[in-house]
């Protein structure tokens, strides 16, 4: 099993991306949510320049807010700069499509996405479409070496539930799980796509992504530590339930032994501005801190929800995740937290 990082992306990413390559790390992914961090691209390419081995991903890309051409092309400009290091990851779109008060993208117009930028990436002539019209594209000059359409860029997918994880097996791609709730039957879930898609059973790739702290035994420090660094993952649990029961979703969800929880948190989302916006308090500080008025976000439930122990309870976790058959985890560092690397290294080391 391979030991992954992934960050809120910002300019300085770079420097935790490249040390996480010295502490031998397989890969770096990085958020794209244009409303709350850096453009990705951007922040990538830093990375790229300073590094020499660790793989860099997308984690991940979501088709709406760039056109597939441009996708194409930001994607092989990065392989310029780290030629054979780059993973395009992509989804339909969470946080980067609800900060803008949207859902996520019908799966079919996400396979044609992926299709267009996968087939740009290979050099070939492509059908493309875009507000009723299409166009025949391609990258003109790759001989130029401008871009590098040469070293492969492998795909990897967000899926949640059996459609997207069939998407993701018809597309051979990687599959990318966040959340560490029944990780054994998601698996178990991708693996029934992925046979039935009739892919090779030992060719599935698996990266199971979270958010977490590794206890110290000292209350008050592990208290500090787990809002900080696992306690982002707890509060996005509500942000997106807010939204189900909202304009977003309209389920009538069974919430069980969360009901009441989530019963002060819409509370709370009730008195967010503007009325017809309200989404746009809902998801700041997605992922990088608990906004002051979540009080409803405890030490307790946020261990509850997140990969968080001690070293020792840990390395039991992941030795478990890696005979269920993972083949990568990642682990979610937290802005203006990402020293904690240091500590989830010495973890992955005892695994």
């Amino acid at each position: 099993m391979q030991y992954s990082v992934a960050f809120a992306s910002e300019v300085d990413s770079w420097k935790w991306a490249k040390r996480a390559e010295e502490l031998g790390f397989h890969a770096a992914w990085f958020y794209d949510t244009q409303l709350l961090n850096p453009d990705v691209f951007i922040c990538m390419a830093l990375a790229a320049h300073e590094t020499s081995r660790i793989r860099l991903g997308t984690g991940v890309l979501v088709p709406s807010n760039r056109i597939a051409p441009v996708a194409a092309n930001a994607l092989a400009s990065l392989n310029k700069l780290a030629p054979g290091r780059v993973d395009f990851g992509v989804g339909t779109g969470f946080t980067a499509r609800r900060t803008m008060g949207q859902g996520a993208i019908p799966l079919e117009q996400t396979r044609r996405y992926i299709e267009t930028v996968q087939a740009m990436l290979r050099g070939d002539l492509v059908d493309w479409s875009d507000r009723g019209e299409t166009h025949k594209v391609k990258f003109l000059d790759p001989d130029l070496g401008l871009i590098n359409i040469n070293d492969d860029v492998p795909l990897w997918f967000s899926a949640f539930g059996p459609k997207s994880q069939d998407l993701t097996a018809q597309l051979n791609a990687g599959w990318l799980n966040f959340g560490v709730a029944n990780t054994e039957g998601a698996l178990n879930s991708m693996r029934k796509s992925w046979e039935k898609a009739g892919n090779d059973a030992s060719a599935l790739k698996s990266n199971l992504f979270f958010l977490g702290a590794v206890l110290s035994g000292d209350q008050e420090t592990d208290k500090a530590r787990i809002m900080a660094e696992a306690a982002p993952a707890t509060a996005v649990l509500f942000h997106n339930l807010a939204d189900e029961v909202g304009p977003m979703g309209g389920a009538n969800l069974d919430l069980g032994p969360m009901s009441n929880v989530l019963a002060e948190y819409l509370a709370i989302h009730e008195k967010y501005h503007p009325e017809d916006g309200k989404y746009l308090e809902n998801h700041k500080g997605h992922l990088m801190y608990v906004r002051p008025e979540e009080v409803h976000i405890t030490p307790d439930l946020a261990k509850a929800t997140t990969m968080t122990g001690t070293h020792d309870e840990l390395v039991s976790r992941f030795r478990e995740i890696k005979s269920q058959g993972y083949s990568q985890v990642t682990v979610q560092l937290v802005h203006e937290h990402e020293d904690a690397l240091e500590r989830w290294a010495k973890v992955f080391d005892d695994v």
